[in-house]
């Protein structure tokens, strides 16, 4: 029908129409139509900036000066054990098992300090990595320690191609993709499992530079194969990382009697893992006398670090990192 408002109220009509917000088309998962867009374009990338607090600052000094150690402990192991390209690996290897040591750690700091997204999916970098890696933010680091470690992994597979160093290599480049993989668990876009095995990778490029020291870098899957406990270790770091992946970024587990949820599910399996753990290297106590005690100590820290990721989802602190150097200290304990 013909609009038979005079010329005014059609003009004032229209620059209502102008001047009026649009106002979102709010979907059933409490989002909007407009924020579905956003959240699509790479510049979002599902970004979530974690706090820095004065513990972060003070982890950024920590970390660091660890790394700063471990270049200075492989130049003078190099320099101490002699000459020429034998001394050379000596302090490569040296200077890998602590950065390994070093990378499994920041991981644990991005997931206790809620820096899991800080860099949104973007990998490897970001332009202002740099920037964010000065302010102290744990997941820069992480990236940057990564991309050493992968530098280190290339340089000994030249000069000492073996069991070891390969498949050291090689799981430093399976780590990095499942890495890729971890930001899409977080973001809610792929399944826990991925985050899972990216842990388990993580420990395996560790225990791949850990072997070589004690005289078994030329055998390192036989040695693995034949070692019970560390394959016990690295199943239960696998079901640790699908519990984080499974409540996803900022969500807790949930205080439970009987699981309902799948991330009470998934912990309830962590935890029996764990105990099995405790069984194993109980049995076998005279051979790992301190990985037993220290896996004892574990078990407590589990139980406290649960609590944290109720209390604070987003942030359950400090905790994360003493579950995840313990596990360390056990994994050296049944090596050494």
């Amino acid at each position: 029908m013909p609009d038979r408002r005079r010329p005014a109220q059609r003009k004032a009509t229209r620059d209502t129409d102008r001047e009026t917000p649009t106002v979102p088309d709010f979907t059933a998962d409490g989002g909007s139509d407009q924020t579905v867009m956003a959240s699509a374009e790479p510049a979002a990338s599902s970004v979530v900036e974690g706090e820095i607090t004065p513990t972060v600052r003070a982890v950024r000094v920590l970390i660091a000066v660890a790394v700063a150690g471990a270049v200075l402990a492989g130049v003078i192991r190099a320099s101490t054990a002699g000459i020429g390209v034998a001394a050379l690996i000596d302090g490569l290897v040296l200077a890998q098992v602590v950065l390994g040591a070093i990378l499994i750690l920041l991981g644990s700091l991005v997931e206790g300090f809620g820096f899991g997204l800080s860099l949104g999916t973007h990998w490897p970098y970001t332009r202002n990595i740099i920037v964010l890696l000065a302010r102290g933010d744990p997941e820069a680091a992480h990236r940057i320690v990564a991309t050493l470690v992968g530098l280190i992994g290339v340089a000994l597979v030249l000069l000492a191609p073996q069991s070891a160093t390969i498949s050291g290599l090689a799981l430093v480049v399976a780590t990095a993709v499942f890495g890729i993989g971890t930001l899409h668990v977080l973001a809610g876009r792929l399944p826990a499992i991925v985050h899972g095995i990216h842990g388990l990778l993580a420990y395996g490029v560790f225990l791949s530079y850990l072997v070589i020291p004690i005289g078994r870098g030329g055998d390192f899957w036989s040695f693995f194969a034949h070692t019970g406990p560390l394959r016990a270790v690295v199943i239960v770091v696998l079901l640790g990382g699908m519990t984080t992946g499974q409540r996803g970024f900022g969500k807790p587990i949930g205080e439970f009697s009987l699981p309902r949820r799948a991330p009470q599910w998934v912990f309830v399996i962590h935890l029996v893992a764990a105990l099995g753990l405790v069984g194993m290297l109980g049995r076998d106590a005279a051979v790992y006398p301190v990985a037993f005690y220290l896996v004892l100590g574990q078990v407590l820290i589990g139980f406290l670090l649960f609590h944290a990721v109720n209390l604070k989802p987003k942030a359950p602190g400090i905790t994360v990192a003493f579950h995840q150097a313990m596990a360390l200290a056990i994994t050296i304990a049944i090596v050494a």
